[in-house]
């Protein structure tokens, strides 16, 4: 049966000489893995573009439950990004988001809030102009409550860790908390590097299997 369905592209694997398997999460069935055929032909008129990092895709789709790889019947560009492709920095994050999203997003089922959060955070980054810098961490800390650890207080993010941030930091973390993405607040290299380690360690404490993030290393050598 066919779905329709958006969907955010996590990543893609190379299949065969001309095809790929991409890492999808769908509005309608979470998680998903899809075969693509052909995709990477002369005369796939550049379809892999479409599967490039967060893409977002408007698709109709064959599902079935229970099944490991899906299909799809038809795809094309949702929404376009305007500013991510040719912003460095934003090009950055976005490959940090990826890596932290393909590390956490598991569930094989649809979840709308948690959906929708991802597609307004996504188009957010693509329309800020002030905040850059501090998307990651404002997004890891959002991104946590539809993890089911949001923390409560502040304190919670480090208590378990062996970060103990000063009290710039901890103002810093509270804003990220506080502002929306569109909201400016004063932050340093400092502040940022240290409340991302101070992030990803509290994630690590939630989530076992979440082990390093490949991609930190060039996000702070572009962002610092």
């Amino acid at each position: 049966m066919l779905h329709k369905t958006k969907g955010i592209v996590l990543n893609y694997i190379k299949y065969s000489d001309t095809s790929i398997i991409a890492k999808v999460y769908t509005e309608a069935f979470g998680l998903q893995s899809y075969i693509i055929n052909s995709v990477r032909s002369a005369k796939a008129k550049n379809k892999i573009a479409l599967f490039q990092p967060l893409t977002l895709l408007d698709m109709v789709v064959y599902h079935k439950n229970n099944h490991g790889l899906q299909r799809i019947s038809e795809m094309r560009c949702a929404e376009p990004y305007f500013s991510i492709p040719f912003d460095i920095h934003k090009t950055s994050i976005s490959i940090f988001l990826s890596e932290l999203l393909l590390k956490t997003l598991k569930e094989e089922s649809d979840n709308q809030e948690l959906f929708d959060f991802l597609f307004h955070s996504l188009h957010a980054l693509d329309k800020i102009e002030k905040n850059v810098l501090n998307f990651h961490v404002s997004f890891m800390l959002r991104y946590s409550f539809y993890l089911g650890f949001f923390p409560q207080e502040t304190k919670s993010v480090w208590e378990n860790s062996l970060y103990k941030p000063s009290a710039e930091i901890i103002t810093y973390l509270e804003n990220c908390m506080k502002y929306t993405y569109f909201e400016s607040f004063s932050s340093t290299n400092v502040h940022r590097r240290e409340a991302l380690d101070i992030v990803i360690a509290f994630y690590k404490n939630q989530i076992e299997s979440f082990g390093d993030m490949h991609s930190i290393g060039v996000l702070r050598e572009v962002l610092e």
